[in-house]
């Protein structure tokens, strides 16, 4: 299925300014931006509203839309955040899961890891994505589910930046194979803490994130 314009115009943007290209504060003019991207201006405010969804950008009353980027602190804290609401849906998951979901989460894995074998990074996220998707709604809980796909959006962009870090493509592989391990044998204290180490952005983790961010806030 081919992708929106506005899609595509969105994941541009979104490495323009996790690069630096476009710093903290920078306004994003519609006019400048569709005649930089050769499209008209509706595919631009898609664009610029799928970044608003995340927190990437923010939109500013009569004045117009702005980068933002979040601080570390508060980054830090929307992963802690994520991490638990995850393992949340893995522990519920491990015991409610259908037998077809998990066959496919098989599946994904297996693209997965033939897309780490090509060093596929921005391919491993879009299947990544379908990964936890599958995981909120497996845990049976439609109110749980609703609260992480928005927390998803919002940390999509740094979630996306962190799988280019060297080495983390084949870590993420593993803590994958973790959980769906975990879930398979319906031990949900297992699939939980896996989760939660694979979400959760602590330490060396953490380190490499701020790095890559680091030209953004310069």
């Amino acid at each position: 299925m081919e992708r929106k314009r506005s899609d595509i115009i969105a994941d541009e943007l979104e490495g323009l300014i996790l690069e630096g290209s476009f710093t903290d504060g920078a306004r994003l003019d519609e006019v400048q931006l569709a005649d930089r991207f050769q499209v008209s201006r509706t595919p631009i405010r898609e664009a610029l509203h799928r970044l608003t969804q995340s927190g990437l950008v923010e939109q500013v009353p009569r004045r117009g839309v702005f980068v933002r980027q979040p601080g570390p602190v508060e980054l830090i804290e929307m992963f802690e955040v994520m991490a638990e609401l995850e393992a949340v849906c893995a522990r519920l998951a491990a015991s409610r899961i259908t037998e077809q979901a998990l066959e496919e989460l098989k599946a994904l894995n297996v693209r997965c890891l033939d897309a780490v074998g090509q060093g596929q990074s921005d391919d491993y996220y879009e299947m990544n994505e379908v990964f936890h998707r599958m995981l909120y709604r497996q845990s049976g809980n439609a109110f749980l589910e609703q609260e992480c796909l928005r927390l998803h959006r919002r940390l999509k962009p740094f979630r996306r930046l962190q799988l280019r870090v060297r080495g983390r493509l084949s870590q993420s592989m593993t803590e994958h194979e973790q959980v769906v391990a975990a879930l398979e044998a319906g031990d949900g204290s297992a699939a939980a803490s896996a989760i939660r180490a694979h979400v959760a952005v602590q330490g060396e983790k953490f380190h490499h994130l701020m790095s890559s961010l680091r030209p953004a806030a310069e």
